[in-house]
């Protein structure tokens, strides 16, 4: 019975507004219309909604400019506008509609049916957030943190993030935890920052829940909870946030604070790979090549490896020139190969680097250059590479790309064998056998100058499909 005299009571109102509205009253239109937007009282329908606004708007009501201006710039009712939307907004924005500014503030900074300008679309939410309006604050805060149409202000920005955060609006919330985390303009708070997250994750933020969700996994301002962690990424993976999902895989795939559950890995990497998350897509293939989780397939594995190649993501660059280098899901092709190496290796990647060396030194896939594989190799070894170590400890032994130096072959043997590599644990003695105790000893001085100056070289592999 209740919700029948809901309904009569609704259509009652709309009578009433209707009747109103055809005899000119503006506030009868306005409302008329919201009630066709919303489909209170009447049957929704934006086209009815619109004709009402308009009506309202031309006669001057600055509430019904500021939502005209919304159903041009949304396409709702009528085609889509910018200039009309930009029309409509400034001129309930002279009117001083603080959300019309907000929104003529917006289009600035967009470019879209004005000319693009950070200082035109500040001056426009300084308007509106001295007005009171929380999202407007938040957007002034925003402007000031990361210097949009005015000189970087940290402590303006925590002081209009703070407004707005009063206010309860979940952006500026997330912000402010954002600063102290940061330490932008304020002393680095972890507990600060999630205090603030927290507030901004209660109201469904996803970005915060997901944030919340890191802090108790790694417990970062509160005590590590693992379980409680994985429950707020996976309220923020359920609203799609690609970040969550990708943790939220991590999690299951390692058995982080969570029971271990290969296929509900692969099913969050896949969301996340899905919509372009390059770190999912590069686990994604690791699933793929290593059969975890789902049927082993090489194929597969190396769609997801270059897609997050094509990414940047130097990792997968690597796996995917090492399965073109050895024909793994797809027909060998050393010369691709070598162009993927180089992708990675251009990026810093030690592996990508001493098999880009490999490749110059043995002619394969480029043409044979013992400059260039001394090159790669160094950059690698320099990183504390063992197997670059290795190879270039070999280079300098017979003088190929380099002068001969024997002090300096012993060198890098000396450095690869210590990091574990075999093979120089072999050269290494046969090359002492040899040499006098003199050249040994200036060997050994460089290997010390090299530790003194390489401190925290200390090469850990990736994951990859083989090295």
């Amino acid at each position: 019975m209740k919700k029948q005299c809901t309904a009569k009571e609704g259509h009652d109102v709309y009578l009433w507004f209707l009747d109103a509205a055809e005899r000119g009253n503006a506030y009868a239109q306005f409302n008329l219309g919201r009630m066709y937007k919303k489909g209170e009282g009447v049957v929704r329908d934006e086209a009815q909604a619109f004709h009402w606004m308009r009506q309202a708007a031309a006669q001057g009501l600055a509430y019904a400019q500021n939502q005209l201006g919304a159903m041009y710039y949304y396409g709702r009712g009528v085609d889509s506008n910018d200039d009309l939307a930009a029309h409509w907004f400034r001129c309930a924005a002279r009117q001083g509609e603080a959300s019309a500014q907000q929104n003529l503030g917006l289009m600035y900074k967009k470019g879209r049916g004005v000319p693009q300008s950070e200082e035109v679309a500040l001056a426009c939410f300084c308007r509106a957030a001295e007005q009171g309006l929380a999202s407007a604050q938040a957007l002034v805060g925003e402007a000031y943190c990361n210097g949009y149409g005015v000189t970087r202000n940290y402590p303006l920005a925590l002081a209009w993030f703070r407004k707005a955060a009063l206010q309860n609006d979940a952006n500026a919330q997330l912000q402010l935890g954002l600063m102290y985390k940061h330490a932008r303009g304020v002393p680095r708070n972890e507990t600060q920052a999630v205090a603030w997250f927290r507030q901004a994750a209660a109201q469904g933020d996803a970005v915060a829940q997901r944030l919340v969700g890191v802090a108790y996994a790694e417990g970062l301002g509160v005590s590590r909870d693992a379980r409680r962690g994985f429950a707020w990424l996976l309220r923020a993976a359920e609203q799609e946030d690609g970040d969550a999902q990708f943790n939220l895989g991590v999690m299951l795939a390692n058995g982080k604070g969570v029971e271990q559950d290969d296929e509900q890995a692969f099913t969050w990497y896949r969301r996340a790979a899905q919509a372009g998350h390059a770190l999912a897509q590069y686990n994604l293939g690791g699933l793929y090549a290593r059969g975890r989780g789902v049927e082993r397939d090489e194929r597969r594995a190396l769609e997801w490896y270059r897609r997050a190649a094509e990414q940047g993501t130097p990792h997968a660059q690597f796996n995917v020139a090492v399965m073109y280098a050895n024909g793994h899901g797809v027909t060998r092709d050393e010369a691709l190969a070598a162009v993927w190496y180089r992708s990675a290796a251009e990026q810093g990647d030690a592996s990508a680097q001493n098999n880009l060396g490999v490749m110059y030194a043995n002619g394969v896939g480029v043409g044979r250059d013992d400059v260039q594989a001394v090159d790669w190799y160094a950059k690698a070894a320099e990183q504390g590479h063992a197997l670059a170590q290795f190879n270039l400890g070999g280079m300098y032994g017979c003088g190929r790309g380099v002068e001969r130096d024997p002090a300096r072959a012993f060198m890098w043997l000396t450095l690869a064998a210590q990091a574990g590599d075999v093979a120089a644990v072999s050269n290494r003695r046969k090359m002492a056998l040899v040499m006098t105790p003199q050249a040994i000893a200036a060997a050994q001085a460089l290997v010390r100058q090299w530790r003194d100056t390489h401190a925290r070289a200390c090469y850990v592999p990736h994951n990859r499909a083989s090295d």
